[in-house]
């Protein structure tokens, strides 16, 4: 009985200290009741995926991705070695004329080559790539993705922009031309190239960094130079290459890159895909293109000359100046006359006559639309070589 009384009351005292306890702190268990049930276990393999999605656009791209072998032939070699010793028939190495450089007759050439890269652009074979990566070629050797090798025979060049076009016979998946005006800095881009001849296509995704860059790197009187400047990984071989958006559609033709050791060090640059386009269909048709001029000078039309000149245009180039023999003398034009047009496109600078012509080639006709006068006038002018 005693043991029994011992008993409860020890319960007693028990249930009563418990009692003391909970009302003693009631916040912290009522947090902690609170809290617990909504506390759960994160697993990251099940966090989402950051970042562009390259797989789409490296499958669409890659199959119209081919490697280029270009090779001088020995006529071609002797005869701009011949060229070179009429430059300069004193220059060279007298050592290597007789004793190097040559076969045992003293022949003394060498025949260039090099490889590159080049993206398919139509399902019977034209293949656009880099000037500096054939425009020396005689004899062209095709790798496709698939690893099929095709001879290629070179339709045309334009060292301006640093642009060829090639063609092989078949049938083939073409790239799919994007709108490079469209693209943004700070957007992703794939560049696609196959340097190697064993390997099949190579694909690395950097940011656009910059538009419309000018490099000075097209060592051509009349170089045409917009670069997409991006930070994907290019290295030479990749030169004549696709750069690409997230969607696999062509957005540049991978050029060159700015490095200090001949490898990649952050910095390349692709010709846009709205220069290509006109470009190479200009090629195709034409062959290889010549630049051509006007053959003007003057003053762009402000607010200050037309005031001075009682000129009744707001914009225009004021043609001060013509070349003799120049297509713009020859179809017309005249001293004072204010271009304000060239056929479809509005002139108001000079730097929007260079961009028309830069797009024109030797037998193009064009209309110049002038004010003479106060009256507009269209004129039809064949544009030819001067020189």
């Amino acid at each position: 009985m005693k043991k029994t009384l011992s008993y409860v009351l020890s319960g007693m005292i028990g249930g009563l200290f418990c009692f003391l306890l909970i009302n003693q702190f009631p916040a912290k268990t009522t947090i902690i009741k609170e809290v617990a049930p909504q506390s759960k276990q994160v697993s990251l393999t099940n966090l989402p995926v950051v970042g562009p999605d390259f797989v789409t656009a490296a499958k669409v791209s890659t199959p119209a991705v081919v490697h280029i072998y270009a090779e001088e032939s020995t006529k071609s070699a002797q005869d701009r070695l011949e060229k070179e010793r009429r430059r300069n028939p004193f220059g060279g190495d007298l050592f290597s004329e007789f004793f190097g450089g040559g076969d045992f007759f003293g022949r003394n050439y060498y025949r260039q080559s090099g490889t590159g890269s080049g993206v398919i652009i139509s399902k019977d074979g034209y293949i656009v790539t880099n000037n500096h990566v054939v425009g020396f070629a005689d004899n062209i050797t095709v790798t496709t993705h698939q690893g099929k090798k095709y001879n290629g025979k070179k339709v045309g060049t334009d060292p301006s922009t640093d642009l060829a076009v090639i063609k092989i016979e078949g049938d083939f998946t073409p790239a799919v031309f994007g709108d490079s005006d469209k693209l943004n800095v700070g957007e992703w881009v794939l560049a696609v190239g196959n340097p190697f001849d064993y390997l099949t296509s190579t694909v690395t995704a950097g940011i656009v960094s910059a538009k419309g860059r000018s490099l000075d790197i097209i060592k051509d009187e009349k170089a045409i130079e917009e670069f997409i400047q991006t930070d994907a990984a290019i290295n030479p071989g990749n030169s004549g290459g696709a750069l690409v958006d997230v969607n696999g559609k062509l957005i540049g033709i991978n050029t060159a890159i700015a490095t200090p050791t001949g490898v990649f060090a952050g910095y390349s640059f692709a010709i846009p895909s709205n220069l290509v386009k006109p470009i190479i269909d200009k090629i195709i048709q034409y062959g290889d293109l010549e630049r051509v001029e006007l053959g003007i000078g003057g003053y762009d039309v402000d607010d200050e000359f037309r005031k001075d000149y009682k000129l009744s245009v707001k914009h225009g180039f004021y043609v001060d100046q013509l070349q003799q023999k120049s297509p713009a003398k020859r179809s017309g034009v005249l001293p004072g006359d204010v271009i304000v047009k060239i056929n479809q496109n509005d002139i108001k600078s000079y730097d929007d006559i260079e961009n028309v012509m830069s797009l024109s080639n030797v037998g193009d006709k064009i209309d110049i639309t002038v004010n003479r006068g106060g009256k507009e006038l269209k004129i039809p002018t064949q544009l030819y070589k001067t020189n």
